[in-house]
């Protein structure tokens, strides 16, 4: 086998991960970069996505001709076959020809998908999610992102706008969520939804250690972390808030589905995740039928910030 390497990329709207793999599917190198978007176009952040390649490429050393392929996600709703970003609600991308840019930039083909859309893929064939035909996934982070395993392979939907369930109404007199409905399962089980409920105590005289870490947007999943170890009310409030309703949603895409596996990712469940997974556990039977229930598992993704990357390498690689 020939020496070649892909490069693999996780954009968010805070910052971008990269990791170059060698022949063998090894991350040899690894960088991250913090961006913020200003909002007016996508050069700002097109501008990082290039020096951290660039870096990569010279700091690890590799031989640029052995570049095989470079892939990114996005959060949003991307034209995974044209490489087009349609929609980004945390990026200044509508309708960006994001894989058009970076071929020109770098000389070798260039691929972008749905960044919970990767990350569930890349657990499926390379993580928790391993030789299970079936899977829902979710992804609890700033937002809360789904994707879905059917029959072995990623479904997309209709012009790829599936499994956008984050924005299950749950509650239709529920909070206002960032897409315009009120009760979305993300207004409740995000960091944002956590961090909203936190900052409605706060407001309300109540004590607690995520005070500060809220008072400007959503926390930092280590600060979570740092509460619940130190007994904090609030915080713990919140969780258990944010457990209910993806114990309600779990049980409804159970219902829905039959999956094999309900998975959960992303940096909350990094984070705290055994403290979710309990509290999901002694809720979601009450939410679906008992006979389905018996055939699902219900596990934490292993590969942590990895997943996304391991989701890139397999839409190079064509698994």
């Amino acid at each position: 086998m020939s020496e070649s390497y892909n490069i693999c990329l996780d954009v968010g709207g805070t910052k971008v991960l990269g990791a170059i793999f060698n022949e063998n599917d090894e991350i040899i190198y690894r960088l991250k970069k913090r961006s913020k978007s200003s909002g007016e176009g996508s050069a700002d952040v097109e501008k990082v996505i290039i020096d951290v390649v660039e870096e990569m490429i010279r700091e690890s050393g590799i031989d640029r001709k052995k570049l095989n392929a470079i892939a990114s996600c996005a959060p949003g709703v991307i034209d995974q076959d044209k490489g087009i970003v349609l929609f980004t609600p945390n990026l200044p991308w509508r309708d960006y020809d994001l894989a058009g840019a970076m071929r020109k930039q770098f000389g070798v083909p260039f691929f972008v998908g749905n960044d919970v859309n990767l990350g569930v893929l890349g657990e499926h064939k390379f993580g928790a999610a391993r030789g299970y035909h079936n899977v829902v996934g979710f992804f609890v982070g700033t937002g809360l992102g789904g994707g879905l395993i059917l029959n072995d392979t990623l479904f997309t939907g209709n012009q790829f706008k599936a499994a956008e369930y984050g924005h299950m109404v749950l509650d239709p007199e529920g909070p206002l969520c960032g897409c315009g409905q009120r009760g979305c399962l993300e207004a409740f089980s995000s960091k944002m939804g956590m961090s909203a409920y936190i900052r409605q105590q706060v407001s309300r005289g109540r004590e607690s250690l995520m005070a500060e870490a809220v008072q400007e947007g959503p926390f930092r999943s280590k600060k979570l972390k740092k509460a619940l170890a130190a007994g904090d009310k609030v915080a713990m409030e919140a969780v258990d808030r944010a457990c209910h309703y993806l114990a309600v949603a779990t049980g409804n895409m159970i219902n829905t589905l039959s999956p094999d596996l309900v998975l959960y990712g992303g940096g909350v469940i990094e984070a705290v995740g055994p403290i979710f997974l309990e509290k999901i556990l002694a809720q979601v039977d009450r939410y679906c039928m008992p006979q389905i229930r018996s055939t699902v598992d219900i596990k934490i993704a292993d590969l942590g910030d990895d997943s996304i990357l391991y989701g890139d390498l397999a839409m190079i690689k064509g698994l």
